[in-house]
């Protein structure tokens, strides 16, 4: 898929590598000719433009891009005259970022329906780790629903899921199970790798440093980690 980034401040830089090393095609661009130099071995191309500028933008392919995503966080001005830009200009799907409440009331109010608060929503994913210890992440699906990622409950180690019977006991969804795996190497530097185990079966046994991927209300989720 080809993407365009606009904006290669922290947020933007991250995402636009993360994007390319994916396999997808990225132009991710900025103002700054420095920060487009630093990353040009990174991402599939970078350009250095401005982004409120209407011929410099027109001249990138924002009708063969399936989105473009606007990171620009530092300056709400240049963020929100680049999303008006590209609305002008008919882009199929614009991503915005947001980091106020008044930036978000005014994409509303431009019909912009896709935005992202990555500094909101680490945040309240810090907050959940802060306050249960057992919560390994989180990401929330809705104001309802979460899907969380935690430690397997002590009293669970070493049954299978069947016997567990957290679905009907806490009404949570097991998802799937990760294993965990630390190793040390010979100059001492600890390494830590996860791998998914696949879909959840009635019969995968949990073990003591396994973690469970569950969804559902929060609430119950809680309930099943506070009770267990």
């Amino acid at each position: 898929m080809k993407y365009i980034v606009l904006g290669l401040g922290h947020f933007g830089r991250s995402l636009a590598i993360h994007l390319t090393e994916s396999g997808h095609e990225v132009i991710a661009a900025d103002i700054n000719m420095n920060l487009v130099e630093q990353n040009k071995d990174k991402i599939t191309h970078t350009v250095c433009l401005d982004s409120t500028d209407k011929e410099a933008v027109s001249s990138l392919p924002l009708r063969d891009s399936n989105a473009v995503i606007v990171a620009i966080g530092e300056d709400e001005g240049a963020s929100l005259l680049t999303i008006a830009l590209l609305k002008q200009l008919k882009v199929k799907r614009i991503i915005g970022r947001v980091v106020s409440d008044l930036q978000k009331t005014v994409l509303e109010a431009m019909n912009i329906e896709e935005y992202i608060m990555p500094e909101e929503e680490a945040a309240e994913r810090l907050a959940m780790r802060l306050d249960n210890i057992d919560i390994v992440d989180s990401f929330k699906v809705s104001e309802k629903y979460s899907i969380i990622e935690t430690k397997v409950p002590a009293k669970y180690i070493g049954m299978t899921l069947k016997e567990a019977d957290l679905t009907n006991k806490y009404k949570v969804i097991v998802l799937t199970t990760v294993q965990v795996e630390t190793e040390t190497s010979g100059d001492g530097v600890t390494r830590t790798s996860k791998e998914a185990s696949g879909i959840a079966k009635a019969d995968m046994v949990l073990r003591e440093n396994d973690l469970l991927v569950l969804f559902g209300e929060l609430s119950n989720i809680k309930n099943l980690i506070q009770k267990a």
